[in-house]
């Protein structure tokens, strides 16, 4: 785990009503908040106040916008958190502080102010495994045109980036893919290591 990475001190099991939620965390645009850290340390501190419990956060990156060329850089974190929310209570919860700190969804991979992505919820799958399977396997100029009408989880797209994996190695290394049966640190040593170079920790 990275040294920046910042640990829960509450440690032991989860109440039964409570369930782990990772969450990934980016942005590339300054705004009347801050610069993009700024940004994601606001909405780190609006997610818990929201109701969650904070178990663990990672460093923060830097790492080229996707695909090449679409922008600056981005500053991308992702957060280990515990909280009461079902998986639709999450995605409204996420999508109204995205709102608050100005994030308008205009553009399909363009240039955001904030974006967090709940990427998992312990090892649940929605809506189904073959449903699950469908997003994954979607090439790419099909991802660039098409978005999932439904909640999808995991994140379809999580196992193949390197700048969720790389921070998210720093929060839950030995969470287990329901799909794939891997963990985060599989899967992230299975990339390209020209695209785990570009993922650089912030000064």
């Amino acid at each position: 785990m990275s040294q920046d990475a910042i640990q829960s001190q509450s440690g032991g099991n989860l109440p039964q009503n409570q369930s782990t939620l990772l969450i990934a965390l980016g942005s590339n645009m300054s705004s009347d908040v801050g610069s993009p850290a700024e940004i994601l340390h606001k909405a780190v501190t609006e997610i818990e106040n929201a109701g969650a419990v904070i178990r663990s956060k990672s460093a923060f990156y830097s790492t080229p916008a996707v695909p090449a060329g679409s922008g600056p850089d981005f500053v991308n974190a992702a957060i280990s958190v515990a909280a009461t929310w079902a998986a639709p209570e999450a995605i409204a919860i996420l999508h109204g502080i995205e709102a608050r700190l100005g994030r308008r969804r205009e553009v399909r991979w363009g240039q955001r102010i904030v974006d967090l992505d709940l990427l998992a919820v312990d090892g649940l799958v929605r809506p189904d495994v073959p449903t699950l399977r469908h997003w994954m396997n979607l090439p790419l100029e099909e991802q660039r045109e098409k978005a999932p009408g439904q909640l999808i989880l995991p994140h379809p797209r999580l196992h193949e980036r390197a700048f969720v994996l790389v921070p998210l190695a720093d929060v839950a290394p030995d969470w287990v893919h329901p799909a794939l049966r891997k963990t985060v640190v599989q899967l992230r040593d299975g990339l390209p290591a020209a695209d785990l170079k570009a993922i650089t920790p912030l000064q």
